[in-house]
């Protein structure tokens, strides 16, 4: 990782005797793009609001560029924020709305005019200076937004859902402008989510949040294909959780039962012992449905539900046990199989994580 440029360490806070972050300690890098991930309530914005200056801890630090922060007013941090509303003044047109932080620390107007020059051309609205944010759609609104947010060249930019109000196409398009636009700048971004391909394809890292807790933190590939927990399993992509026991533990591989089944698969970091109860955690889009046994990662069901879905197949498998399966297939061709006949699921155990269970196994 690169230098530390951000360092929160122990965050506690409670509002009305709710205790919505239980110790959040994270390290971020200069000119790292981390986005803290999870769903509504798990305390993302709180952290962000700390970070910020806009929310007080009870307990627990803040450091950026190795200097406490924590009891620093917003306006003492190298720090800006950009919000899911853009928060622009509705009566400045582009030019002045961008300019804004620049006037009020006292930059003369050849100066503005050039830094609002450069701003423009990097979020790609040449030409838009005196429109209105009246007269711009949703995603001009957030390129300003964006623009007049680092315009005084923060060391850390802090994005609190900023595409959360632009439909999908949009959005999609936008992640990539983001990311491109992280890049060009060279700061941190510190960006809050729920949404997993967001997360996935913007990230250099992403740290998981769930109920005032940090569940697990890594790079975008670790976090999908080594899942720590079930929780991180189930909120990112579509995953089935099969019940097993732990045969045997060889190093690294485990041979496990499920039923009268076996197979082997990984043990990752799993600290698992003969006789344990794990889950095996097998990704819709990583399993294959087989007229017959394919491998030594097998179980036998039949085919419920088979459904088109445009570029995929939607298809659910139900087991002996009552289980129902999710799969999704690349095509039509990909199944063979016909409702209501016997179908065995298939697949690579090294693409199959197995994490123990908790009380929260589910998003």
């Amino acid at each position: 990782m690169p230098d530390t440029l951000l360092r929160i360490k122990g965050l506690e806070k409670s509002f009305e005797g709710t205790k919505v972050l239980k110790g959040i300690s994270l390290d971020v890098g200069s000119g790292e793009f981390v986005t803290l991930l999870g769903p509504s309530g798990c305390g993302k914005t709180t952290t962000l609001r700390i970070i910020a200056g806009l929310t007080e801890p009870d307990a627990g630090t803040v450091e950026l560029a190795g200097k406490e922060i924590t009891n620093l007013p917003p306006e003492k941090r190298n720090v800006n924020t950009v919000f899911q509303n853009y928060a622009l003044f509705p009566h400045m047109n582009v030019e002045k709305n961008i300019a804004y932080g620049l006037k009020l620390q006292g930059a003369d107007r050849m100066t503005r005019r050039r830094r609002v020059s450069e701003m423009l051309q990097l979020v790609r609205l040449e030409g838009y200076e005196k429109r209105m944010p009246s007269q711009l759609s949703g995603g001009q609104r957030q390129r300003v937004a964006i623009a007049r947010a680092v315009v005084l060249g923060p060391s850390l930019l802090l994005l609190d859902e900023p595409l959360g109000a632009l439909d999908l196409k949009l959005r999609q398009q936008m992640q990539t402008e983001l990311k491109e636009i992280q890049k060009t700048l060279g700061i941190a971004f510190v960006y809050i989510t729920h949404d997993q391909e967001e997360a996935l394809n913007m990230s250099d890292r992403i740290a998981v949040m769930r109920e005032g807790r940090l569940e697990q933190v890594g790079t975008p590939e670790a976090v999908y294909e080594h899942p720590a927990t079930p929780f991180v399993a189930s909120f990112i992509g579509q995953t089935n959780f099969l019940k097993c026991r732990v045969g045997a533990v060889e190093g690294n591989a485990l041979t496990l039962h499920h039923g009268d089944v076996r197979f082997p698969a990984r043990r990752d970091v799993l600290s698992a012992r003969e006789g344990d109860e794990v889950l095996l955690c097998l990704r819709a889009e990583r399993v294959k449905i087989s007229p017959i046994r394919q491998g030594e990662c097998c179980v036998e069901g039949t085919l419920a539900a088979l459904r088109y879905a445009g570029g995929s197949m939607r298809a659910s498998v139900l087991l002996a046990d009552g289980q129902q399966i999710a799969v999704q297939c690349p095509s039509m061709a990909a199944v063979t199989v016909q409702p209501g006949q016997k179908a065995y699921l298939c697949w690579n155990a090294e693409e199959a994580a197995v994490v123990r269970e908790d009380d929260h196994a589910t998003a």
